[in-house]
């Protein structure tokens, strides 16, 4: 399976969590006493200003992601979605657990993440990210914590869940075999970037930068892996995500681009490409010619689609084991939807000779 489309699955399972890492940032209002306990997650709790910040945010994100919904369709949506949000704040409560209980550490990985970002946002320095995260309104203590529960849930799905799941060669082709028709396609291409900036830069900075992304397409053609070093070395947008620009048809992409991109197949590059804004390294990861798509030329896809269909139950099973080894205790008015029954505690009277043992069952 490939540990790509392992890891964008483990966050597209994640999103929703996301939302509890939001709220579970924020203190509540000073001046107001008004918070209280409304669920207790072994060692850690969540609170009622946690749980309303969550709700507000899950109502903004619903606004954001369909613009064009009357009030009513958007309130339909929110409760609908909003039974789900305690459950989530939970799940996300008992990953970070598990992830910290297994000795998980991604300290290092945090640190590049935010280099990452600092990248991706064109800004000189760590100081400089520390400065824009706290104007923003957010604690850097805080924004650096999110990041760390994140990945460490992450690398806990791919490691408990993903990992666990088995996907054979008999089984990508019934997929395959039962869903051809969603492989005919047009001839596309799907490209990757490494871009380098050279806004502002002197005739010596331009041609420092030449001489850079020559060496990574050098590195490239000598075995590096061209994601990886988008991700440590481009300065687009796209390079948090491996340099992934998505998949283009013919009359899609400028014309000196495309007669450049589909001469080419499966993980070749264009030569370094000069624009005004800087210098762009342009990597063919498929070429699909049109028509229904061999196999093994959409390989991945199979894979993905079988993974997404398996990861989502197999994470709720997951989560309903951690809750059976758990103390979740909810307050009155609030409900965990994916609670597991308690298990019975079997009492044991001493026993006396000659009467044997009586036993009861109690809810503990």
């Amino acid at each position: 399976m490939n540990l790509k489309f392992r890891f964008l699955a483990g966050v597209a399972i994640l999103l929703a969590a996301s939302l509890a890492l939001r709220a579970q940032q924020q203190p509540p209002p000073q001046g107001q006493v008004i918070d209280r306990i409304i669920a207790t997650v072994n060692d850690d709790i969540i609170t009622s200003h946690q749980y309303q910040t969550a709700l507000a945010a899950l109502r903004e994100q619903i606004k954001h992601d369909c613009a064009s919904c009357s009030a009513a369709q958007l309130d339909t949506q929110f409760q609908e979605k909003k039974k789900n949000v305690l459950r989530d704040m939970i799940d996300q409560s008992l990953l970070v657990q598990r992830a910290k209980d297994q000795g998980i550490n991604v300290d290092i990985d945090v640190v590049k993440q935010l280099d990452r970002i600092r990248q991706q946002y064109h800004l000189p320095t760590m100081d400089a990210l520390q400065q824009a995260v706290q104007q923003s309104g957010m604690d850097w203590n805080d924004y650096k914590d999110t990041i760390r529960r994140q990945l460490l849930t992450q690398q806990l799905i791919q490691q408990d869940v993903g990992g666990s799941l088995q996907i054979g060669r008999a089984e990508i082709q019934k997929y395959y075999d039962a869903h051809k028709s969603q492989f005919n396609r047009p001839e596309s291409v799907v490209l990757r970037e490494i871009f380098l900036s050279t806004k502002g830069m002197t005739p010596v900075q331009i041609a420092a930068a030449r001489k850079k992304i020559d060496n990574l397409r050098q590195r490239v053609s000598n075995g590096d892996d061209f994601g990886q070093l988008a991700k440590l070395y481009s300065q687009g947008s796209t390079a948090q995500k491996g340099g992934e620009l998505g998949t283009f048809q013919r009359g899609e992409l400028a014309p000196d681009i495309e007669n450049a991109v589909f001469k080419l197949q499966h993980d070749q590059m264009t030569p370094v490409i000069q624009t005004p804004a800087g210098f762009e390294l342009l990597q063919v990861e498929q070429h699909y010619q049109a028509g229904i798509q061999p196999l093994d030329a959409v390989l991945n896809d199979v894979e993905n689609d079988i993974y997404l269909q398996k990861i989502g139950p197999a994470l709720r099973a997951y989560l309903e084991k951690l809750r059976g080894q758990s103390y979740i205790k909810m307050q009155p008015g609030y409900i965990d939807t994916a609670a597991v029954p308690e298990t019975p505690i079997e009492e044991v009277t001493p026993s006396i000779p000659g009467q044997g043992n009586s036993k009861k069952k109690g809810s503990g």
